[in-house]
């Protein structure tokens, strides 16, 4: 996806107002419209004015545009950061793919438009679906990141949600609030939990909007996710995975002891049925194992070493060269 630097095709600074965002959009576009436009490029600059409008004029697409940052310049590769958006509340039911993913306009060419179309899309129809029917609160929804124990055990978590809205002056602030959340044992990445009446006021009697909250994982130090399965890494010596052993493994819930087979190779995956995250049925936890050489950094290590090739008749690479 190609970065569009908004605010400097509008000619403004960050720190514009909703007022300063009209003003020179208006202007912008008398000068490129292709009606009355002598520029060469016209027509190009009048739909760049048009798509840097469409996000700078929405105080939510230009709050999520400003959370990923400044850095970058425009026509670089851009991917938004890893859980950019976590805890960022909007209105509306959300849009798949809310997260990233591969966007693009008719010619395959991705862009920052497209992105926020996806992100906010679906829930710009929810909005109108609701006023049309009744003067009910909006939904709200809003991305959150657990720890993976939390989903083997469950647990009660404080969470943080910023929500962007505009201030006397016609700039986006950022309005947080902290609500106590009961995080359900064997929930999964990408599942939502609603919170009844939690989202936008309701006009008169109608019913508040919930919210939503889609669910991720913290990025862990030793465990990786796939849907309710969890995988692990297992460092094993040599010996270990040549002769056989019995090893204590970490779990989200615990250790447990397991057997390495006896003549297991690096990368074999080792099944403990029913480890994963608790449902019905539970995943799997699969133990990948890496086995890791002791060095050779004193002189009876390296006489091991010696020993072992005398003692082999091994070629590593006997059928490497086919």
């Amino acid at each position: 996806m190609k970065y569009k630097d908004y605010y400097a095709t509008l000619g403004l600074e960050r720190t514009a107002t909703e007022d300063d965002i009209k003003r020179a959009y208006r202007k912008l576009a008398r000068k490129y419209h292709p009606d009355v436009t002598k520029e060469a490029d016209g027509e190009e600059r009048f739909k760049e004015v048009g798509e840097a409008y469409e996000v700078l004029k929405d105080p939510e697409k230009r709050a999520a545009y400003d959370r990923m940052g400044s850095e970058w310049q425009s026509g670089q590769e851009f991917q938004p950061p890893p859980n950019w958006d976590e805890g960022f509340e909007f209105r509306g039911a959300g849009g798949s793919g809310r997260s990233g993913g591969a966007y693009g306009d008719a010619a395959g060419e991705a862009n920052l438009d497209d992105f926020f179309e996806a992100m906010f899309g679906q829930a710009r129809a929810a909005q109108q679906r609701q006023a049309a029917a009744a003067m009910a609160g909006q939904d709200h929804h809003a991305k959150v990141l657990i720890d993976l124990e939390d989903a083997y055990r469950g647990a009660q978590r404080s969470i943080s949600l910023q929500m962007p809205v505009l201030d006397a002056q016609g700039h986006v602030a950022l309005q947080t609030r902290t609500l106590d959340v009961t995080i359900p044992k064997g929930i999964r990445a990408g599942q939502h939990l609603r919170l009844a009446g939690q989202g936008g006021p309701a006009l008169g009697d109608a019913p508040a909007g919930d919210l939503y909250l889609e669910i991720a994982f913290r990025e862990h130090p030793r465990f990786r996710v796939d849907g309710r399965d969890v995988l692990l890494d297992l460092p094993v010596a040599p010996w270990e995975a040549a002769l056989g052993a019995q090893i204590n493994v970490p779990t989200p819930d615990g250790s447990v002891e397991m057997t390495v087979p006896k003549g297991s190779q690096g990368g074999r995956r080792l099944r403990l049925k029913g480890k994963g995250i608790p449902g019905t049925p539970p995943g799997d936890l699969y133990v990948i194992l890496n086995i890791v050489l002791p060095p050779a950094d004193t002189e009876r290590a390296a006489a091991a070493y010696d020993v072992m090739r005398q003692a082999f008749n091994f070629d590593p690479r006997a059928h490497f060269y086919g």
